[in-house]
């Protein structure tokens, strides 16, 4: 074992003294401790570590997420969240150079009630896809307080052995209230994944049931995790994400819970006769899984490589992906219009007032709004954004 002495500073009393009990180590012999290089190793012989460069243009995201940068496409997703008018031209201009890089990459979306076990899931789903060869990016959607608007963003750390894949790259985002906890960042987030190199792509969903809707329109094979005893059949019929659904998956099927699990499972399975099929060409069926054991897992991914080949085959696949395209330009438009109106300086001003008079009893909600819509003049408010959607540099 290393030796090393310890001396008292010379402003130190030489007798004992209470009030003084500091000492200084000379350091261990044979390590030259007279630089900081000793400390940080980039700082021997003058080198010093390369400064993280803190504004990037739009070349340098282009390049940087093309070449699969972990970083850089974490800021570039960094970039596409920011509500700085000016980050959302700049994400745009970035976004319309890596299109032709998107497109190829595996959509699936997975929900479920909280407590399903979806985070466990989708780390043993992920690192088995990983072992396949598969570069898997899941994007996790964390609910959002009402009352601070923070989120704990902490999947990573829930799916700690999926983080540490170099294959894998996992990007925790907030709800923000949206519906679903999915909306247009969502959506580009997943494109820039797809332009970085990665062949499926995995959405977590917050998992609040009906409004999970948005996330069928994103994916190619929606998900539904549940757990044993969740209710009767007609329970089950009445929850419309079962609608949704191209495979429902009971989880923590293990153990003592494995007869439950069964049980379900035929449950489920005779729920599903009652239910219009999610995908045309396609039957939903109830499987089985544990993510606990890593079982169910392989066989599941096989339904979706059949479920992938068949659709393609009938053409249902790139349908829907089509018909999601135009959504997603509709939901654009219904977005532009809502932050025209309610920027306006004009509306702004006046809502206070008509608020009052609504709670007041003075006019009705219908009145409200015909008041704003008349006194709202499209062009006026289009002019304070322009170059919004400039996608030129």
């Amino acid at each position: 074992m290393a030796e090393y002495k310890r001396f008292k500073p010379d402003w130190a009393p030489k007798e004992k003294n209470e009030a003084f009990a500091c000492s200084v180590m000379d350091g261990i012999n044979g390590v030259k401790d007279t630089t900081v290089g000793n400390l940080n190793p980039m700082l021997l012989n003058g080198k010093r570590k390369t400064k993280r460069k803190m504004l990037l243009n739009v070349d340098d995201y282009v390049s940087g997420v093309s070449e699969g940068s972990r970083t850089i496409l974490s800021r570039a997703i960094t970039l596409i969240e920011s509500n700085n008018p000016q980050h959302f031209a700049k994400a745009q201009q970035v976004l319309q150079r890596l299109l032709p890089r998107t497109g190829k990459a595996l959509r699936i979306g997975i929900t479920g009630v909280p407590g399903a076990g979806k985070s466990t899931m989708i780390e043993a789903f992920g690192n088995m896809l990983c072992n396949m060869g598969h570069k898997v990016a899941v994007l996790t959607v964390d609910p959002t307080s009402s009352v601070t608007r923070g989120s704990i963003l902490g999947d990573k750390t829930r799916m700690g052995t999926l983080s540490r894949n170099e294959k894998a790259f996992i990007r925790p985002s907030p709800a923000g209230g949206t519906l679903g906890g999915v909306a247009r960042k969502s959506r580009e987030t997943m494109l820039m994944c797809e332009a970085a190199g990665y062949d499926i792509i995995i959405i977590e969903t917050v998992g609040v049931g009906q409004s999970e809707t948005t996330v069928r329109s994103m994916v190619d094979f929606f998900m539904l995790v549940v757990l044993t005893g969740a209710g009767d059949e007609l329970q089950g019929i009445k929850k419309g994400i079962m609608e949704l659904a191209d495979a429902v998956v009971i989880n923590k099927a293990d153990g003592d819970n494995l007869l439950k699990a069964k049980v379900s499972r035929g449950e489920y399975e005779r729920m599903i006769e009652y239910i219009r099929p999610a995908t045309d060409g396609w039957q939903t069926h109830a499987y089985l899984c544990s993510a606990l054991k890593k079982t169910g897992l392989k066989e599941l991914w096989q339904v979706i490589e059949i479920f992938t080949q068949m659709t393609k085959k009938k053409g249902s696949f790139q349908k829907r992906r089509e018909h999601q395209l135009l959504d997603w330009v509709h939901s654009m438009i219904d977005e532009h219009l809502h932050n025209l109106f309610f920027d306006d300086p004009v509306i702004t001003g006046r809502i206070p007032e008509v608020r009052n008079a609504v709670l007041s009893g003075k006019i009705s909600p219908t009145q409200a709004v015909a008041e704003l819509i008349k006194m709202f003049d499209i062009e006026r408010a289009a002019c304070r954004h322009t170059g919004l959607f400039d996608i030129h540099e």
